[in-house]
């Protein structure tokens, strides 16, 4: 039985892992570094232990990590997402060491994190693949000839990328020699690997990744499907589950799809399985993401599962406690991140102190946050300070509901994606479950809003000028 973990990453997402230890009984371990003394992690878990002044280095260093949950007694590790969630040698030292890695195998992480031969595992197993190089491309000359074949529009990808980097749409050969080097030099700058490969782009097409869980006992079940088409330069921003564009014989067949992508992976612990759906309703293996999604929280409201807890009992040895036929999808939910960026200025980061923050509540409102009323935005780290989870049993309901919650939340002293989002909310198409990877390129009125202050906010001004006045 686990009775400690150490958690190796920082704010909401640290947050939510405390939150599931506390639930079951188990110690948590944070760390942090100086910049993040503050932070809210910090403060919620049972442990917290300093690894130095680097803001950024500190919680990308596996083997000072690894020694850090043997020397506090810590007998398993969570990696969250990002930072080492997605690096091998971050499991194989746990594995070396004793301590218990919350997530695959470091065998399966690197497979599935080095793109060529994740496509190979699918092509064997029978999972469709997007058409493309069936290697790491030599040089310009045969990404040129495989464009040919295929037909432009292409992608230039990082074999090793992950998180939006690494990839350009390339729509003519010219395009395709200007960009071939600057993808070689963004997959050595962010992967530390100079590989690359190419595959046909699918124009607009829905972004559906389907949530699996897989003990070590062979048993393996999908959570259904969430839709992520709503993002930015391929990082999301909004993520819906279930997907309101599939039916349910899709559905069905594409959750068994899943399972079969983790079977031919050899796959434990939780994972999501990403797919591109093209005009035409095909769908093709994108990549599979070995760690927590930050959007696991849409995939919990509907089927009632907690997926870290999940994670956590698998972790400890566990068989699965369901099967897949006793999994039930009940409702609608939607995840917006609220990032501290300025939509009407090209999303440019707004970092700071948050002067004052709201939380919204009510049915089916949930929550993730790392930040509080006073609390700095450090700027060395990714712009999203917290997620609001919003569920309803029926697709009316939950935009509805979306929509009040985004008005009741309150994050001041920064810019956020707050009013964004409430754009979206009023698109046709978007509420009649009509988007897909376009969407936010297709509406750049999204960002004409006007921003305005709420009542209190505005008292809250008058109050402060008065006291300033009166001091004087």
């Amino acid at each position: 039985m686990i009775r400690k973990i150490l958690i190796a990453n920082r704010g909401e997402i640290a947050v939510r892992i405390i939150r599931a230890c506390a639930e079951a009984g188990i110690t948590s371990a944070a760390i942090y570094a100086d910049a993040d003394r503050h932070a809210l992690h910090v403060k919620k878990a049972d442990e917290a232990y300093n690894i130095g002044p680097e803001s950024v280095a500190g919680y990308l260093n596996a083997h000072r990590i690894v020694n850090l949950a043997v020397a506090t007694g810590c007998d398993a590790l969570h990696p969250g997402y990002g930072f080492l969630s997605e690096n091998p040698l971050l499991a194989e030292i746990c594995e070396r060491r004793n301590v218990r890695y919350i997530g695959p195998g470091a065998d399966v992480i690197r497979s599935m994190g080095d793109k060529i031969q994740a496509r190979r595992l699918m092509q064997e197993a029978d999972v469709p693949v997007v058409p493309g190089s069936e290697g790491n491309l030599g040089g310009i000359d045969e990404a040129l000839m495989i464009a040919d074949e295929i037909g432009y529009p292409v992608m230039l990808k990082a074999t090793s990328g992950g998180g939006g980097r690494g990839i350009r749409r390339c729509d003519s050969s010219a395009e395709l020699q200007n960009n071939y080097n600057r993808v070689l030099s963004e997959a050595t700058k962010a992967f530390g690997r100079a590989e690359i490969f190419l595959e046909k782009c699918i124009v607009n097409p829905r972004h559906i990744e389907v949530q699996i869980l897989a003990d070590t006992h062979g048993n393996i079940v999908h959570l259904f499907e969430r839709d992520c088409s709503i993002q930015r330069r391929h990082q999301k921003l909004v993520e819906i589950a279930p997907s309101p564009q599939l039916d349910d014989t899709t559905r069905a067949w594409l959750g068994n799809l899943a399972v079969r992508a983790a079977q031919a992976a050899g796959y434990t612990n939780a994972g999501t399985v990403e797919f591109l759906m093209d005009r035409d309703g095909q769908f093709y293996f994108m990549e599979m993401n070995t760690r927590l999604q930050v959007e696991h929280t849409i995939t919990e409201a509907i089927t009632g599962i907690d997926i870290v807890q999940e994670q956590i009992r698998i972790a400890g040895g566990e068989t699965l406690g369901f099967r897949q036929d006793e999994i039930q999808r009940r409702g609608y939910a939607i995840e917006f991140r609220i990032n501290a960026e300025d939509p009407k200025n090209d999303f440019l980061p707004s970092f700071g102190r948050i002067t004052r923050y709201f939380a919204p509540g009510g049915p089916g409102v949930r929550t993730d946050g790392a930040i509080y009323t006073g609390y700095p935005i450090p700027p060395y780290y990714d712009s999203m300070c917290a997620k609001l989870t919003v569920w309803a049993l029926n697709w009316e309901e939950m935009l509805n509901r979306a929509d009040r919650a985004l008005k009741d939340i309150g994050v001041y002293g920064v810019k956020t994606t707050i009013p964004y989002y409430q754009e979206i909310l009023k698109v046709a198409d978007f509420r009649h479950g009509r988007f897909d990877t376009g969407f936010v390129e297709q509406h750049p009125e999204l960002t004409n809003y006007t921003a305005s202050r709420p009542n209190r906010e505005l008292s809250a001004v008058i109050a402060a000028s008065l006291a300033a006045h009166m001091g004087m």
